[in-house]
Order: C-alpha cells, then sequence, then structure tokens
C-alpha cells in the first residue's frame, strides 16, 4: 500500500507575524532543538511539492518558501533574498549568506538548483509532485535532483543559526533556477551577469558527485566531482535534386548522409588522460579483482598501453567516456515522401569533449571522417562555456575524507570527471572553483533521476543531511591559505 508522508501543519508564517507583532527578534523565539529531523523532513516535503517545472512550475514560489524558513530562524532580511528577473517571474533565486568572522577569507559558496525536469502524471505510479515514502523510499519528481542537496543547504544554514555558530568563512547559499532547461533561462548565468558578489567564492559545492550503492544498498564509493565534459552538438545538411522513386540516381541524399554518419560512428577519438580521470582509476582499482583491477592500477600509474584502454572501455561505458571525447549521432530527419528520391537530409551529431580540448578541433576531426563536400558540418548552437577541471586540493578534499571515514569507514572517496553538464561549468569558466560533492548514495540503477518514479534512499537522504552539515561547518571553520594541489 502506497502511503503519503503523513502532513504537517504550516508553522512558519504564524511564527514571523507573532514575532513582528511582538516586536522582538525571531532569534529570541523559543524554538527546537537545531538538530530536528522532523523539521528537514517538513522542510524536503514543502520543497519537493513546489513544483518547478518549466512548463507548469514555480521556482520563485519555492524561493519564497525557502526564504521564509531561513528568516524564522534568524536570518535578518538583508541576508536572505530572492532574485526575480524582470522577464522571468517565475523563474526566481534564493541567495543568502552566514558571515564569517575572517574577512581575509574567501567564502564558500553552497550551490543547488531548485527547477526540475517535467514529469507527466500518466506515466508515473505515484504523483510526482506529492512526496510518498514507501519501502524505505521517498518517490518525487526532484527527490534527488537536486532538490534532496538544496534541502540539506537550507537545513544545515538553520542548524548553524540556532547554534549560534559564528563561522570563521563566510557561508553563501544560492538555489537556483534552471539548469534543467538552461537555453530558456539560467539563473547561474543571470547571477553571473547582473549580481556576481553573490556567487564569488573561494569555492562552490555543487551537485554532481554521488556515492554509489551495490544492489545489496551497501556503500562502494564516495564520488567527488572535479570538472565536466563540454556539451556540443553538430548539425550535417546535404541535399540532391530528388525526383521520383522509380528513377533512382547515384545521387541519394539519405545514402549519403548514412555514410558519413556510419563513418564518425565508427571512430573513436584518442585517449586523453586528465588527472582527475588517472585519479579515478588510481583509486577505484583495489575495488575491481582480476584483470579489472590491474587495467585500472596501470591507467593510475600511467602504464597503460592501448590494449589496456581498449579493455577498460569495454568493461563500462563510462569508463570508456572518461579517457576520450565521444561523439555520436542522435537523430536524423529527411525525405518528403516515401515515393520520392529524398531533397533535403539532416542529422545532428551530439559531441561530449574533454577539458581542454577546443570544440574547433573536434569540429575538424568530425569533417575530416565526413570526407564528402556535399555534406555540410556546422555547430548546431554557439560553443558553451570551457575550462579546465579544479585542482582537488587538500583544503578541499581532506575534510570530505575526514567525514566520510567516519560515517562510511573502509570507503574510498574517488574524484571523477562528470560526463553530464551541471551549473558548475558557468562556474568554473568563470574562474570560480566548483566540486561536485552531494553526499547521496545511489543506487546501480540511477534511482529514476530525470525519468520515471525518481526516488532516494530514506537513509541516503538522512546521511546526506548530517553529511553536507557536518562539511559546511568544517569548511566554514577553516584555516586561512591556499594549500598546494595533491600530486597525481
Amino acid at each position: 500500500m502506497i502511503k503519503p508522508l503523513q502532513r504537517r501543519p504550516p508553522r512558519l508564517l504564524p511564527l514571523l507575524s507573532a514575532a513582528l507583532l511582538a516586536g522582538t527578534s525571531l532569534q529570541a523565539q523559543p524554538s527546537q532543538s537545531a538538530d530536528c529531523e522532523s523539521c528537514f523532513r517538513d522542510l524536503y516535503e514543502e520543497l519537493v511539492e513546489t513544483n518547478t517545472t518549466l512548463s507548469s512550475g514555480d521556482c520563485t514560489l519555492a524561493s519564497e518558501r525557502m526564504s521564509s524558513r531561513l528568516q524564522a530562524a534568524g536570518y535578518p532580511g538583508a541576508d536572505v533574498r530572492v532574485v526575480v528577473p524582470e522577464k522571468f517571474p517565475k523563474q526566481g533565486n534564493l541567495v543568502a549568506r552566514l558571515s564569517g568572522t575572517d574577512a581575509s577569507l574567501p567564502a564558500v559558496l553552497l550551490l543547488a538548483h531548485i527547477d526540475t525536469v517535467e514529469a507527466k502524471r500518466s506515466d508515473w505510479a505515484r504523483d510526482p509532485f506529492v512526496l510518498v515514502e514507501e519501502n524505505g523510499y521517498l518517490y518525487a519528481r526532484g527527490a534527488i535532483d537536486d532538490k534532496a542537496m538544496a534541502a540539506a543547504f537550507v537545513d544545515a544554514l538553520i542548524r548553524l543559526r540556532k547554534e549560534g555558530f559564528r563561522p570563521r568563512r563566510t557561508v553563501k547559499l544560492a538555489l537556483t533556477c534552471g539548469e534543467e532547461t538552461d537555453s530558456f533561462f539560467n539563473g547561474v548565468q543571470y547571477l553571473l551577469a547582473t549580481e556576481p558578489e553573490t556567487l564569488q567564492a573561494g569555492w562552490v559545492v555543487n551537485e554532481g558527485g554521488k556515492g554509489q550503492l551495490d544492489e545489496r544498498g551497501q556503500p562502494v564509493s564516495f564520488g567527488i566531482q572535479t570538472g565536466e565534459k563540454v556539451y556540443q552538438d553538430f548539425k550535417l545538411v546535404t541535399t540532391s535534386p530528388g525526383g521520383h522513386s522509380a528513377r533512382p540516381t547515384e545521387d541519394n541524399a539519405i545514402d549519403r548522409l548514412a555514410a558519413a554518419l556510419v563513418r564518425v560512428g565508427s571512430y573513436k577519438f584518442p585517449v586523453n588522460l586528465t588527472p582527475v580521470s588517472q585519479e579515478f582509476f588510481r583509486r577505484a582499482a583495489f575495488l575491481y579483482p582480476g584483470r579489472t583491477g590491474a587495467d585500472m592500477a596501470a591507467i593510475g600509474a600511467g602504464t597503460a598501453d592501448e590494449a589496456t584502454y581498449e579493455r577498460i572501455g569495454k568493461v563500462d561505458r563510462l569508463w570508456n567516456a572518461l579517457l576520450r571525447t565521444t561523439c555520436i549521432s542522435t537523430r536524423i530527419d529527411g525525405g518528403h515522401a516515401k515515393n520520392a528520391q529524398p531533397q533535403h537530409v539532416e542529422a545532428n551529431i551530439n559531441c561530449r569533449i574533454l577539458p581542454g580540448e577546443p570544440v574547433e578541433s573536434i569540429r575538424a576531426r568530425l569533417e575530416a571522417l565526413i570526407a564528402d563536400p556535399k555534406v555540410s558540418l556546422s555547430l548546431s548552437d554557439a560553443p558553451g562555456p570551457q575550462s579546465a577541471a579544479p585542482p582537488l586540493t587538500p583544503q578541499i578534499l581532506r575534510p570530505v575524507e575526514e567525514i566520510v571515514a567516519e560515517m562510511w569507514p573502509g570507503v574510498p572517496v574517488i574524484p571523477t570527471l562528470s560526463t553530464g553538464a551541471t551549473d558548475g561549468r558557468f562556474l568554473n569558466a568563470a574562474g570560480i572553483a566548483t566540486y561536485g560533492i552531494s553526499g547521496v548514495f545511489v543506487d546501480p540503477d540511477g534511482n529514476g533521476v530525470h525519468g520515471l518514479d525518481e526516488r532516494v534512499r530514506v537513509k541516503s537522504l538522512m546521511d546526506a543531511r548530517v553529511f553536507l552539515y557536518r562539511l559546511v561547518k568544517a569548511y566554514a571553520a577553516g584555516r586561512a591559505g591556499t594549500p598546494s594541489p595533491l600530486p597525481h
């Protein structure tokens, strides 16, 4: 039987009104313990059940609700704002700060997006915008991506305020809209252009890095995302005079384009082992027995040959994507009638390009592979932001390793390059080092993120809440100085 979470009556607005009418500060109001798990569940439920899809949702409403919770915990209005773009009234973004005592230390920014991908009710087994708990899981759109982190960040700031914690380093928060639909609007790009100070930081804790569970639900590894591949689409077009299908000619546009796509599809870009990926294979090798583990260790040590890379690429397609740029055909459209020779055909090639490899060099390689002057190749969109992966310094890594060792003994912390894309690409390109450290452990099947019946284990969510609270507190209390990068 599916049972929704027990609904709790809203308490924030009455509390706020009572405080204002009484002429007293919110901070002076009686409150529950700072470590209030039921309060976090209320917060998480409210955020998840606030629809923030582009088609019918409202990020501004979600931001206002989280703002109310921070102000109810004692944050002054000057430190908590909802920034609403004039032309995008439903794409509001929440920015907040907990000021540090040492102005010489750069801030740490907590970044999470509150918009979600679309979810069609008729496709889901449960209402995607009603949080449901069943068999140890919480189901809803955004249950992981990315409202788990967003709720945990708000909860951490509330707890720190209630504890009276005074950080040495300023902690900033940005809950932004449009990560999933950045071609329409993107909150990080908007803030960088209009209020860059809200995002300026020594480094950023963002989505992207996840813990991995095995089939039994046991933690296997803890990931830190360090850098991202570059997303780029290319358009191929070819034309021919066409004519009646009963009188075929040798110049068939579909055949010509298909031959070009086969040449592209059969090509493997050369291995380009980035420092992050080398460290991934070095640290992960011991998890895999036999030849696979030995091959991973060789890659990690920098002694692998082409045969080693070939074997590893076949074991896991994600590992292949960590080693090289990839380009694949994703769409094709052509012809105008079933009984006519095609006059116009076009296709899309989607590339995920390793950091440091220019888009122009990939375009040139594709053109050489196509090797047909009658097939034109162009960029579907202007190149997105590009930047090298930020260095993973002890200042970033050591607090993570210490907390992971205490919470999940024996679980290795493994840096990884993202083969997808997050808002970190905009911040890294702006010179603000961004790392994916979510603390959320996911199942081998990916938990339905971006798909049907998105879910998160209750234990994984609650553990991530504890982890992120401890990490934020550790970063906020950090020492001055910039340690040198870890050796590779």
